[in-house]
């Protein structure tokens, strides 16, 4: 199938729908983009890439743009949450064949896609209030008066996602019971690594992200997440103490941990990608994987069928193994993680390498 001629809608600039833009442009459909956001720029911090995601920017033509930006990280290291080390592994050799792996600050990433996307016109401040399927497209109504039909809306807005809201039945995210905050910080001198500290109830994760930055997650049970960090994090060892005192309270961005499971991804030649269809809680790093392998998917499936349906059914089965597999080691991590510490970190110690690498395994392939 041809892409000329269709007339394609996208819901959100953000990863996945900046990367579905360029790939379904290329694929000669005429497309478009509408993103909630007032302005061109992305509210966050930083972002790990494993070597499946920076494979996928390679095959968008991104990839050295991204390289470029960021920091390649080597190893990973964990820790218990005063300092002993508990397992770290090789990450290059992990990732052997498949790409390197990649941190940077997520407005840096978000600028590269903008750039990929130039060709692709995006209305800011623009959002769906009402989509209905008609004889021959579907209509979609925004929320400044206008209105246009389209022969694919792609839905590409995220966990919280406004098109799955109107048009999936009122599907919903879920909580995973997680309080994530995130913070960028000084550290000049911080490894090449990804290093994560694990506490009772608590992880503390640093991942440098370039120019003496480092990027800082953690995350916690609903229950405290009122409690200042400062207090949530005390007997943690160094650098935690060092660089919760870099930052303020009000650089700090906090927000639940949510995930999205669905019984389809598609309704009519309307398709949700990304974290709209699929978002797990972060300890695999694959949420902008994922995203960046829907929209290199999607245009394969494409370019393959005789109609947009056929395509949507035939993208969302080759998909849906993946996603499926990333979802359950998001589960087992999460359980592993909740255990007490008296019987988590033995097993780390023993095992954490071998839980963590062999997860992976399977996304080595293609997607």
């Amino acid at each position: 199938m041809r892409g000329d001629g269709v007339e394609v809608l996208v819901v959100g600039a953000g990863i996945a729908g900046l990367a579905a833009a360029r790939t379904l442009h290329a694929w000669g459909a005429t497309v478009q983009i509408v993103e909630r956001a007032p302005v061109a720029g992305v509210v966050g911090t930083g972002i790990y890439l494993p070597g499946n995601a920076v494979r996928a920017l390679d095959e968008l033509g991104l990839a050295d743009q991204v390289a470029a930006r960021a920091v390649r990280i080597r190893r990973q290291r964990v820790a218990d949450h005063h300092g002993r080390f508990l397992f770290d592994f090789d990450v290059d050799e992990v990732w052997q064949g498949v790409g390197p792996s990649l941190a940077l600050h997520r407005a840096d990433l978000h600028q590269v896609l903008l750039a990929g996307a130039k060709d692709v016109p995006i209305r800011w401040g623009c959002s769906p209030v009402s989509l209905a399927e008609t004889a021959d497209n579907v209509w979609v109504s925004f929320d400044d008066g206008s209105g246009a039909g389209y022969d694919l809306v792609v839905a590409a807005d995220g966990v919280r996602s406004t098109v799955r809201r109107l048009f999936f039945g009122g599907a919903a995210s879920r909580p995973v019971g997680q309080y994530a905050r995130r913070f960028v910080a000084a550290w000049p001198d911080a490894a090449p690594e990804w290093s994560l500290m694990a506490g009772p109830g608590t992880v503390f994760l640093t991942i440098p992200i370039g120019d003496g930055r480092v990027y800082c997650y953690t995350d916690c049970s609903p229950s405290v997440a009122a409690t200042p960090l400062h207090d949530l994090l005390a007997g943690y060892a160094e650098p935690v103490p060092t660089l919760l005192g870099t930052t303020g309270i009000a650089d700090v961005h906090g927000a639940p941990v949510e995930e999205v499971t669905l019984p389809h991804w598609s309704r009519g030649t309307v398709l949700l990608i990304g974290d709209a269809a699929h978002a797990t809680s972060p300890n695999m790093a694959q949420g902008a994987a994922m995203a960046l392998e829907d929209a290199i998917v999607l245009a394969d499936s494409l370019a393959g069928a005789r109609s947009l349906t056929e395509a949507l059914h035939a993208y969302e089965k080759r998909r849906r193994v993946r996603t499926d597999w990333v979802l359950a080691q998001t589960h087992r991590r999460d359980r592993s993680r909740g255990l007490p510490p008296v019987i988590r970190n033995p097993v780390l110690r023993r095992m954490g390498a071998h839980l963590f690498t062999s997860g992976y395994a399977p996304l080595h392939a293609r997607p």
